[in-house]
């Protein structure tokens, strides 16, 4: 059952370009039709390489090269990696092929450490113009100096140093003279300004830390609203795309790039980040879930990394269609799991096959079925509503396994599976009539006797009788064994970044978020799959089997999500 791995998705990137709109789209495409930047157009996504990418930073890439792509232009990839405290050529790695996974392509790779010469020589222009100068005071100093919203800060008593003096302090700052925190560059703008961004901040600082591509060459690093804005000038970028909490360093953006002499610099321009119920999104956040050992790491399949995502067997068509219908905005607003899981689950219902896997099993046993006796049925892998075709052989034998909650003793009235005395549909298979509870001595039922109507192999009477109740089963003797990782949301309640002032975000983990459940048994067509298969579990839910751990005569599958909502309900309540 190899086949069914590959097959083609629906693409939204098949979709009509001018059919997408919304305010980024439509100012690009202005700015395209007028030649107002005298190039092409020119996005760039640029991560800092201190984490994994998440599905935050997902909805940003398909924002950005789709962006380039629709407008025949390119992106880069740029690792905004200046703090070398926290940065790593692993997440560099793990970046390159998360991009690459989703199905994109950068036009240049680039980093910000390679821009650190100019990135000084441009200090010191500032400070020759008397736009930049070297501050001595604390750290401390420096943020009471600033004031408030509604006071304006203090200037430095270090603001009017002479320039010779500020570019011998810079010289010795680069030359490795001074410790950590002895001295700063600061802008030299408006002390009252009412953006207190814009009130002197800061360059450089220094860090006698090595840098993972740069090693020990450098020890005053760039601060990020330094190089952010005159990296996308140095690479010609024409439309610099960031979220709304960018919004306030877009002066300072501009202020910088204006004093570098760029002529027909990029613009930036915000949108809103995506907020998604029941998770976090914060690189700080998920960073403390792996080094507390709240998940097994940054691709376990809660997470939202898109590595866990990748392993809990979304795939990269079910996120860039889900990045599509979200689009883009100009304010802040919180998108409903629901919705993603709208996605994933549109996604594989198209893709997947089906195979019949028993959870909790509770063996039934076909009293009037020959003992020898195995039949092949021909079950299909697709439903009639997908344009895919294709079957496989399931055993029936005379002792079956069937979910231990597809039976009740008593059951209520609506209850539709199987009963004493009642009639239910197996699967492909036949109308079968409990007989018979067994019981252990503490009086659990360990198994179920049953009779088959030999003449409704398929499932359908020829007498014409109507069965409500149809249950999925696994022949006992064929089965195999797996192990089922029931991964649910990370967080027990819709918005985990608003809990009172005081409460940890780790309490608001909900702690059914994995539910291990050992024993389960599925179907042997399963048996020769690759780890990595995708499938749809019968009346159970979307499954990969877990591509590093599953591994032959060792089964493991990850639930990608349930086939329903099983949430809707709590919300409601």
């Amino acid at each position: 059952m190899t086949h069914f791995n590959h097959p083609t998705p629906p693409n939204t990137e098949n979709r009509d370009p001018a059919a997408r709109k919304d305010f980024l789209r439509e100012k690009v495409s202005e700015d395209a039709a007028s030649g107002r930047f005298g190039r092409p157009i020119h996005t760039r996504f640029p991560p800092e390489p201190n984490g994994f990418l998440h599905i935050g930073h997902a909805k940003s890439i398909c924002l950005n090269f789709g962006i380039a792509r629709q407008f025949a232009g390119k992106c880069n990839l740029r690792f905004d990696d200046t703090n070398p405290t926290t940065e790593d050529v692993r997440y560099v790695e793990a970046i390159r092929n998360d991009i690459r996974w989703l199905g994109f392509a950068w036009g240049e790779e680039r980093f910000a450490s390679d821009y650190f010469e100019r990135l000084y020589g441009i200090a010191e222009e500032l400070v020759r113009s008397g736009k930049a100068y070297v501050d001595s005071q604390s750290e401390e100093a420096i943020r009471e100096g600033r004031g408030t919203v509604t006071v304006p800060g203090t200037p430095s008593p270090f603001r009017d140093r002479p320039v010779e003096e500020n570019l011998d302090f810079l010289r010795r700052m680069r030359a490795g003279e001074f410790a950590d925190g002895a001295h700063v560059l600061r802008a030299r703008i408006d002390m009252a300004h009412p953006n207190m961004l814009m009130r002197d901040p800061l360059l450089l600082r220094i860090r006698h830390a090595a840098h993972y591509r740069r090693g020990t060459a450098w020890c005053i690093y760039p601060l990020y609203d330094f190089a952010h804005g005159l990296s996308d000038a140095f690479e010609g970028i024409t439309h610099s795309l960031c979220t709304l909490e960018f919004k306030d360093n877009r002066e300072l953006y501009d202020w910088l790039v204006r004093e570098a002499g760029f002529d027909r610099p990029p613009e930036q321009t915000e949108f809103a980040r995506l907020e998604l119920d029941y998770t976090v999104l914060s690189k700080r956040k998920l960073l403390r879930l792996v080094t507390e050992g709240l998940v097994t790491g940054w691709d376990d399949p809660r997470m939202p990394t898109i590595a866990g995502l990748r392993r809990r067997g979304v795939t990269p068509e079910a996120i860039r269609a889900f990045a599509d219908t979200i689009g883009v905005a100009r304010s802040e607003a919180r998108i409903e799991l629901a919705t993603f899981e709208h996605a994933v689950r549109d996604d594989l219902n198209m893709r997947v096959p089906r195979v019949m896997a028993v959870t909790r099993p509770l063996k039934l046993v076909l009293t009037n079925y020959p003992a020898d006796r195995v039949e092949m049925l021909d079950a299909p892998l697709y439903p009639h509503d997908v344009p895919k075709t294709g079957s496989r052989p399931v055993p029936f034998s005379r002792e079956l396994w069937i979910e231990r909650d597809d039976f009740m003793e008593e059951p209520p009235k609506k209850f539709f599976r199987l009963a004493p005395g009642r009639e239910v549909r197996l699967r492909y298979g036949y109308l079968v009539t409990c007989t018979e509870v067994r019981k252990n001595q503490a009086g659990e039922i360990i198994e179920i006797h049953a009779t088959y109507d030999p003449a409704t192999r398929g499932g359908d009477a020829p007498d014409g009788r109507r069965v409500q109740g149809t249950i999925h089963w696994v022949s006992a003797a064929h089965a195999l064994d797996c192990e089922l990782r029931l991964y649910d949301r990370l967080c027990a309640v819709p918005d985990p970044d608003a809990l009172p002032e005081g409460q940890d975000f780790v309490s608001a983990l909900n702690p059914s978020s994995l539910i291990t459940v050992r024993g389960a048994k599925v179907e042997p067509s399963v048996a020769a799959d690759p780890a990595g298969s995708r499938y749809q579990f019968e009346r159970t839910g979307y499954f990969i089997s877990d591509p590093a751990d599953s591994r032959a005569g060792a089964l493991v599958f990850n639930r990608t999500v349930a086939l329903r909502d099983s949430w809707a309900k709590v919300k409601d309540r």
